[in-house]
């Protein structure tokens, strides 16, 4: 065995994918989970691992496979999730509580097996896929956002919790990619006429016909799989959130202006923030 040992969720298509060919390709090896066995990557360096995140026994027998038949974990690379489209009147209970199992509760069991393996070696490094959807949120997505705002709340503090053990920690914010994401790992609402004219401003039809008819659009995931190894290799890029996509900064800068500006309205910010940079 050479290289390093990595453990990605959702290999079987998308960025998930991408990242775990780059990944062998570049001589590590992948334990490549995915739902549905025969799905991942069949090429040198790759093993596949048949895996559902909402299991919390299936994640720590995912890690615990990586330690024994790699002796090593080096990156652990929650990729799988699925997004929520609807009015957050629309979406029901089952819905939510499925994103929030598969986006948050199943990389956060990862990351508990993960852990000791990381602190035992003296290293490791925990990468989180998350979205610029974290940093704002827009109409008929707010669900989705919710896991992803929770997920990168957790990241931002266990970055802190194991700086000191050698562990480090990354959250990857993509824009658009050019994948199969926005149809087959999306779940829809029931649709209300309440919210028909707020489907057409967003969506451009009132219905939900991307279900059928949409494609992915934006970055090719190739591109984005390459930045993200380019971080994993650099120590001494320390970024806590890698950007990727051609629109991701775009859309984080809106959301930050749009926050900041309802922040500017009070006084006691704009006195706070002006003694943080010395201005006072």
């Amino acid at each position: 065995m050479t290289g390093r040992v990595w453990l990605v969720t959702g290999a079987n298509r998308g960025l998930g994918r991408a990242i775990a060919e780059a990944a062998a390709r570049a001589g590590d090896q992948v334990l490549a989970t995915t739902r549905r066995e025969g799905t991942t990557p069949r090429i040198p360096g790759v093993v596949e691992h048949v895996l559902d995140v909402r299991d919390r026994d299936g994640t720590l027998a995912a890690v615990e496979r990586a330690r024994v038949e790699f002796g090593r974990l080096d990156i652990l690379l929650n990729n799988a999730g699925f997004g929520v489209v609807g009015a957050v009147e629309e979406v029901d209970e089952q819905l939510v509580r499925d994103a929030l199992e598969t986006n948050v509760l199943g990389p956060w069991w990862l990351v508990q097996a993960a852990l000791p393996v990381m602190r035992e070696q003296g290293s490791g490094h925990v990468v989180q896929i998350s979205t610029v959807g974290a940093a704002g949120t827009m109409p008929l997505f707010g669900l989705y956002n919710a896991s992803k705002w929770a997920l990168e709340g957790m990241s931002e503090a266990l970055a802190q919790e194991v700086a000191d053990q050698g562990i480090r920690v990354s959250i990857v914010e993509p824009g658009s990619i050019d994948t199969e994401w926005a149809i087959g790992s999306m779940r829809f609402a029931a649709t209300s006429p309440a919210y028909d004219a707020t489907r057409e401003r967003v969506l451009g039809t009132p219905q939900l016909e991307w279900e059928t008819t949409g494609t992915g659009g934006g970055t090719p995931p190739e591109v984005i799989a390459a930045a993200v190894l380019a971080h994993v290799d650099d120590p001494r890029d320390e970024r806590l959130r890698l950007l990727v996509g051609d629109d991701a900064a775009g859309a984080v800068v809106a959301a930050l202006e749009g926050r900041r500006a309802d922040y500017s309205r009070d006084p006691a910010f704009v006195a706070a923030e002006r003694a943080v940079r010395g201005e006072e």
